[in-house]
């Protein structure tokens, strides 16, 4: 990038400054699609399961696409643990960041605290409460996470589940990087 901005302070800049800025932003969301790819190509590696955590990915969301789930919903299935290539402390919350400006409120939530849901499935051996989840019971999509999180996360560890290959979701990762994203203030 050739052009550079005129400030060294954000509150002296101008609008034509703003303008380089916001169009280099728009290039780089241009590339998210691929980004997102190559993080998941970064989870095929070594792992303690059975199966890479790509494969996870490709598990869960070939569940959702077989369930007949809506192609923003695969998606979330796919990329609901990308956040483990660059926060494994905090995995659901960077992967729903990535995702909330593209994405409804309800696949939003389901994403953001899925890693609470599973915790129904290990926590009871650590001496914690498997039903922590169930601070949100009265939450509109709390059935929906339960669902999600039953249904196709939790059984996605099978080394001999047929999953559809990164290939097949790649388009479906491009639409829908390819939205505008919305304001998430």
């Amino acid at each position: 990038m050739g052009k550079k901005v005129q400030f060294t302070a954000m509150e002296h800049a101008s609008r034509a400054d703003y303008d380089l800025v916001f169009e280099h932003d728009a290039e780089n969301i241009s590339g998210q699609a691929a980004r997102v790819v190559d993080w998941l190509k970064m989870m095929d590696g070594d792992s303690p399961y059975q199966i890479s955590r790509l494969d996870h990915c490709l598990q869960t969301a070939t569940r959702a696409e077989r369930d007949g789930a809506d192609e923003e919903t695969i998606v979330c299935a796919l990329l609901h643990d990308i956040g483990d290539v660059i926060a494994p402390a905090n995995h659901s919350q960077a992967a729903a960041a990535l995702l909330r400006p593209y994405i409804s409120a309800k696949n939003y939530w389901i994403v953001l605290n899925h890693g609470l849901f599973q915790g129904y499935y290990w926590m009871h051996h650590y001496d914690q409460d498997k039903n922590a989840r169930d601070q949100y019971k009265d939450h509109t999509y709390y059935q929906d996470c339960v669902d999600f999180c039953a249904n196709w996360d939790q059984p996605s560890f099978d080394p001999h589940y047929q999953s559809f290959p990164l290939e097949h979701f790649v388009p479906l990762i491009e639409r829908l990087f390819a939205r505008t994203p919305k304001a998430c203030v």
